[in-house]
């Protein structure tokens, strides 16, 4: 299932130099692509480009093959290009021609980028936990540790008397800094390219603040 398929198939060589693993990348992204097409489900139907009862039936199979993802229990087949064509192919499957109206609006390179925007933007929120969860241990180690003295050094020199706590504490502290990096990233990620239609925009009424 090659979405831009010519009356001519390609060496097979050619093919698996081209796709490589992205199958098995793809498998990383599932779960956002799934996200992606219910948000854009969503407003599709709020501008009048499916039916509440198309949109029902969409959002009922895709959360469908959310679950499966989650449960572990999704894969992309042998033949299907990549995540976005699997989908389509189940969708396609169960509902018939409905299953083609998610890409209305949308390019390949928008799915694509909201997937990896997604992706990006779980993981820094994942991290951020993880860093927050570092950082209070570091605090309660400084507390633990103010009273017990420890030599500070200067070009290899003995210097000030400072402390385990403050040593733990300069760690929680570079740990701040860190953080501003990462908040900063989250906002680059965090902006929705659904409807951009591969950079030039559509002529369908189309809603750029549907909510992933």
């Amino acid at each position: 299932m090659k979405l831009w398929q010519k009356d001519k198939d390609p060496h097979s060589e050619v093919t698996r130099f081209t796709v490589g693993q992205d199958r098995e990348m793809d498998l990383h992204l599932a779960r956002f692509d799934v996200l992606g097409s219910l948000a854009h489900v969503e407003m599709l139907e709020s501008v009048g480009l499916l039916s509440n009862e198309e949109r029902q039936k969409l959002s009922s199979e895709l959360k469908l093959i959310y679950r499966q993802i989650i449960a572990g229990d999704f894969k992309i087949e042998e033949g299907v290009e990549d995540i976005h064509s699997q989908v389509e192919l189940l969708l396609t499957k169960k509902l018939g021609d409905i299953g083609k109206k998610i890409h209305s609006g949308r390019s390949r390179n928008d799915q694509v980028l909201v997937d990896i925007k997604l992706f990006l933007r779980d993981e820094l929120h994942r991290l951020t936990v993880e860093i927050k969860n570092l950082f209070e241990l570091l605090i309660a180690k400084s507390e633990e540790h103010k009273e017990k003295l420890l030599p500070g050094y200067t070009h290899l020199q003995l210097a000030m008397p400072s402390s385990f706590g403050l040593w733990f504490g300069a760690y929680a502290e570079s740990f701040v800094d860190d953080v501003i990096t990462l908040e900063a990233a989250y906002r680059i990620v965090n902006k929705n390219p659904l409807g951009s239609a591969a950079g030039y925009g559509s002529s369908f009424p189309l809603l750029s603040s549907c909510g992933i």
